[in-house]
């Protein structure tokens, strides 16, 4: 085969398009994600121009002597498991009502979709301010209405602060599930719909029976994204608390970025930051398999 036929191979042009993605992805992606499972094994200062090898001594040191990391650990599964289910919920809420042809409806999508293209600093430096017991939005709110034994340090409370973090959290990224879910619901027969109708199914029979399964590989990419954004969350943790108080919001990331580069321990940080990496894989890719599974049963 000459050089002229082989290019015209529709794999070898489809090779020639993906190498400069593959070669971007490798030197951006896949080295430095190498070189952290290497620097979870040595023990470096950030500064040294060599590096000490140390086997498991990071991990050892993370599992068995920082209580941090387990208090970070259970924070973050408490964090993943609210963004499991409030918002796909309200973001799927959202998605059904402004589906329906009402007046302002691509206003208030574009409403509603804004605080996700918003840098969650500026988000942290937002709510920060609306949370202040003193001078912030929701406690002048509270003092308005005669409700000043609501008023709370909503971030210096160590019983509350992690969910009052999350609540900022909920407003920036409910956003994202809503259009995802907008995209989904384009996808639904309404032939399907209108048949159900006529045979008298009410809203939640239509929803159920003609809805919902059309959904499902719409909910599957919305869970699996809110699962890996969860577990990376960071920069509205870090611009509200810092993890704290008494490091009641502390999550792995946040705390592999503590370890690295304020405590100058790379080997940590990159220890935790592998941790994580394994606990997203341990999620995800069953529910992957477990989703298709169920797919290929049904079809």
């Amino acid at each position: 085969m000459s050089l002229r036929q082989s290019t015209h191979d529709p794999r070898v042009q489809a090779l020639i398009l993906l190498v400069p993605a593959l070669a971007i992805y490798a030197v951006f992606a896949l080295y430095p994600m190498v070189n952290v499972v290497i620097l979870s094994f040595q023990k470096w200062n950030g500064l040294d121009p060599q590096r000490q090898f140390v086997g498991l001594a990071n991990y050892s040191a993370i599992f068995t002597k920082d209580p941090v990391f387990w208090v970070a650990f259970r924070n973050t599964v408490i964090w993943t498991s609210m963004s499991l289910i409030f918002p796909p919920m309200v973001g799927l809420l959202l998605a059904l009502s402004l589906n329906q042809k009402i007046f302002g409806r691509n206003g208030l999508r574009a409403i509603f979709y804004l605080p996700v293209i918003i840098a969650p600093i500026a988000v942290a430096t937002m709510w920060k301010w609306m949370y202040d017991p003193f001078f912030g939005l929701f406690s002048q709110l509270l003092t308005s209405w005669g409700m000043q034994g609501w008023i709370n340090d909503w971030l210096g409370n160590r019983d509350i602060a992690l969910y009052s973090v999350f609540v900022a959290y909920l407003w920036q990224t409910v956003g994202f599930s809503m259009v995802l879910f907008l995209a989904g619901l384009q996808n639904v027969s309404q032939t399907l719909v209108e048949a159900a109708r006529i045979d008298g199914a009410g809203r939640w029979a239509v929803f159920k029976h003609v809805t919902l399964p059309a959904l499902r590989p719409t909910i599957t990419i919305v869970l699996v994204l809110s699962v890996i954004s969860s577990l990376k969350a960071f920069d509205i943790v870090y611009g509200l608390t810092g993890g704290g108080p008494a490091q009641s919001t502390q999550m792995l990331a946040l705390w592999a970025f503590t370890q690295a580069m304020q405590i100058f321990d790379f080997g940590r940080g990159a220890a935790i930051s592998v941790v994580l990496l394994l606990i997203t894989m341990a999620v995800v890719i069953p529910y992957l398999k477990w989703t298709q599974k169920h797919e290929e049963v049904e079809s």
